[in-house]
């Protein structure tokens, strides 16, 4: 986790932004009189603004920042009059939680809004709140966005402009067919089986197994992805829940010790999210623990219930996603290396492009999408290398296409470096080398990846410099890429 590629020091500048965004939300409720209830709901506000909204360009994620409330009031409002109608409560949960899913389906925005909507309903169970509530909890989640607002776009504008990671299109998209409306059904379904038996747990808690079994969709497509997610979600909770006990408890809600460790969880979730599933849900864990004990009802029971309903949130979640209209894992893994190749082809096609001398090419923004996505399809491929994964040769093809393609992602970053200030004595050369690795991502990009792919060529090998040495190894690479994606007829590489 601490050793992952971290290109430009954007985790660590997102989390420590994250850290000041919500602490001053939560100052600013403070200082404006608001209750402890509303204070803790503005940072969740704040939090979920900076943590959720990953839109491609700054203009659409203030956008998307100012539409925020427009999905989160009236559900707020909605799950507050509700609260003491348990039937009709539990139903307005469910088709929150479906719409929230569904809502993926229109990208990087209505995902935002779908967990921005769903959390608003979440938080007034977590807060028990009640109408006579509403005006104050409004008014600290407006002054939270505003505050995070002004932290992400004024003080410290630090976004990429590179495209969100959406379901590539390579996968069905149409009726049933569409990922994000199984997911949302597949949702549904695992939220309510959670509620009912959240609820014959504890009358009072059985929020947190609807909450366990709605993250555990998040972030994934396939099957195998959110069985994994699954078992890394009840993990996380089990490390946090044990943390709670030795910190938390001890600590019995003091106010500046609290604060001061809810701070390093927010930093947590945010620095270990991109890498570690199950290092977040353990930040997040102790971060609840701690707002409990400040909310003065925390005890060894009450963490012990958060895991027992953890694991039923966690269970339902996963028979679901198997038993519910599954995607399989080897649709979306396909998906994802070919997004990923097409990246490796993009970023030496610029890099080709400057070197003939055009000033407009630029492969910098392809390599910073190319760790995006080599991200993405590692997630993609984690259920094929899991330590429980019965299938050894398919464990062992996917353990070779993650270290070849982490070969080219990394081949390419230094390849884009290298070249930065091109040295003309060599372009010629190295514009050729560019464009055999391109040829190389075409062969492997190709329907039928049985197709040879050729070694470095003897030319390249002849050429000397950094430069060269890292289009060699990116050919090499993409040249023993050829057999872990290579399938014989009729069978399939990627699991299914």
């Amino acid at each position: 986790m601490f050793t992952a590629p971290d290109p430009g020091r954007l985790r660590l500048r997102n989390s420590t932004r994250a850290v000041i965004g919500v602490g001053v939300a939560v100052t600013a409720s403070e200082l404006g009189g608001f209750s402890l209830p509303a204070s803790i709901t503005g940072g969740l506000a704040a939090l979920l603004a900076l943590f959720t909204v990953t839109d491609p360009t700054v203009g659409a994620q203030r956008i998307t920042t100012a539409l925020l409330p427009v999905a989160g009031f009236p559900v707020l409002a909605l799950a507050a009059t509700l609260h003491g109608v348990t039937v009709a409560r539990d139903v307005a949960f469910v088709v929150t939680v479906f719409c929230g899913v569904y809502a993926r389906r229109w990208g990087a925005r209505g995902q935002a809004l779908g967990i921005f909507a769903f959390m608003s309903f979440f938080v007034t169970q977590f807060l028990r709140t009640v109408p006579a509530q509403l005006p104050e909890l409004y008014a600290a989640m407006a002054l939270a966005l505003l505050v995070a607002g002004v932290v992400r776009f004024v003080l410290w504008p630090i976004e990429r402009g590179v495209p969100p990671l959406a379901v590539p299109a390579e996968l069905p998209r149409t009726g049933l067919a569409r990922p994000t409306t199984r997911q949302a059904c597949q949702a549904a379904v695992a939220c309510s089986l959670a509620l009912l038996a959240g609820q014959a747990f504890s009358e009072d808690r059985w929020y947190w197994a609807v909450g366990t079994a709605w993250w555990i969709f998040a972030n994934t497509t396939s099957r195998g992805e959110t069985l994994v997610r699954g078992f890394r979600r009840v993990l996380g909770t089990v490390v946090g829940v044990a943390v709670g006990v030795l910190v938390a408890i001890p600590l019995n809600g003091a106010p500046g010790p609290s604060a001061a460790l809810v701070a390093l969880c927010v930093f947590g979730i945010f620095y270990t999210a991109a890498v570690s599933y199950s290092w977040m849900i353990l930040a997040v864990t102790v971060m609840v623990s701690l707002l409990y004990g400040l909310l003065g009802v925390l005890d060894a029971g009450l963490l012990a219930l958060r895991l027992v309903e953890t694991g039923v949130g966690a269970v339902f979640a996963m028979l679901a996603v198997v038993l519910v209209l599954p995607v399989t894992t080897h649709a979306t893994n396909d998906a994802w290396i070919r997004r990923t190749l097409h990246c490796v082809h993009a970023a030496t096609t610029a890099t080709a492009a400057r070197l003939e001398g055009d000033p407009e090419a630029d492969p910098t923004p392809h390599a910073a999408e190319l760790d995006l996505l080599f991200g993405r399809a590692r997630v993609a491929l984690a259920p094929l290398v899991h330590p429980l994964n019965p299938f050894r040769a398919r464990k062992e093809r996917a353990r070779q296409a993650l270290q070849l393609l982490d070969d080219c992602v990394n081949e390419v970053r230094a390849l884009v470096s290298a070249t930065a200030v091109p040295a003309r004595s060599h372009e010629a050369s190295l514009v050729a080398a560019c464009w055999r690795v391109k040829a190389a991502v075409e062969a492997l990009t190709l329907r039928d990846r049985r197709a040879a792919v050729a070694g470095p060529h003897d030319s390249c090998q002849a050429e000397t410099g950094k430069a060269h040495l890292h289009l060699r190894n990116l050919e090499k690479a993409l040249s023993e890429l050829a057999m872990p994606l290579g399938t014989p007829p009729g069978s399939r590489w990627a699991g299914s």
